[in-house]
């Protein structure tokens, strides 16, 4: 691929389209899931919650990067309104992703949109 073909692509595209950003969720939900820090956010949220969520951010990450999924959640503020999620919270999300250059894109892309809409 030419530096002109990569241009011309979307953001979805150079991620690698829905099956990579989708690997890429589950990869990001699997270290916050398991964060000392960040795994009590998750604490008594059923298998059917965890799968909702886990579609919703699929379909926010998809959306954000121009792929085509309609992200139909709530905005970032009202979606984690009454988390108490602190600035020290904030910087465990946001640490860098060394494991694939997917996962690192959307965490920059979620993180963009969320900072954007500022922290609940």
């Amino acid at each position: 691929m030419t530096t002109s073909d990569a241009q011309d692509q979307s953001l979805y595209q150079r991620l690698g389209g829905y099956d990579a950003i989708a690997a890429a969720t589950d990869d990001l939900l699997g270290r916050l899931q398991t964060d000392p820090r960040l795994k009590d956010f998750w604490k008594g949220a059923s298998a059917d919650n965890r799968r909702k969520a886990r579609q919703l951010i699929v379909d926010y990450m998809v959306d954000a990067a121009g792929g085509p999924a309609f992200y139909v959640g709530r905005d970032m503020k009202r979606a984690h309104e009454g988390m108490r999620i602190d600035d020290e919270d904030w910087a465990v999300f946001m640490r860098p992703l060394p494991q694939r250059s997917t996962i690192s894109a959307c965490h920059r892309v979620s993180g963009m949109m969320c900072s954007a809409s500022s922290r609940a």
